[in-house]
């Protein structure tokens, strides 16, 4: 079995991602206080799938600067879930528990996302490298 990432589903941040939107959505839909704010309930909404769309779309581009621009924002995107989370935990509209388990998993998934940023940072870092070297 190959573990050669061929495709933006095969990222286990992607997948991770999605499963974090899942929550989300689910909660904003289901949480009556929430569902009434309907700005709060897209905004929640739109922070949670910006997360997966950018690694996807980042991926796609099949090249190292472009995907590194898009993890950043995707990375962006999780603090941007951690502070609306923080929120509607300050306005009792989750529980505690709940909302602690979301902002765990989006701060474990920024920092998944710090990483990978990282090492296609350094692979521009090489790229850039070699073409002075063969220049």
């Amino acid at each position: 079995m190959s573990n050669k990432i061929t495709s933006f589903e095969d990222l286990i941040i992607w997948q991770k991602a999605q499963e974090l939107a899942v929550k989300i959505y689910k909660l904003a839909d289901a949480n009556r206080f929430i569902n009434k704010d309907h700005t709060l309930k897209n905004q929640l909404k739109g922070a949670a799938i910006s997360i997966s769309d950018n690694i996807s779309e980042g991926f796609e581009y099949d090249n190292n600067p472009d995907f590194h621009r898009f993890l950043r924002v995707a990375k962006g995107s999780c603090g941007e879930i951690r502070n609306k989370i923080l929120f509607v935990r300050k306005m009792n509209y989750i529980d505690e528990t709940t909302g602690n388990s979301l902002n765990n998993e989006a701060k474990f998934l920024g920092k998944q996302i710090g990483e990978l940023i990282k090492k296609v940072k350094q692979k521009i870092t090489d790229e850039r490298r070699a073409k002075t070297r063969n220049s």
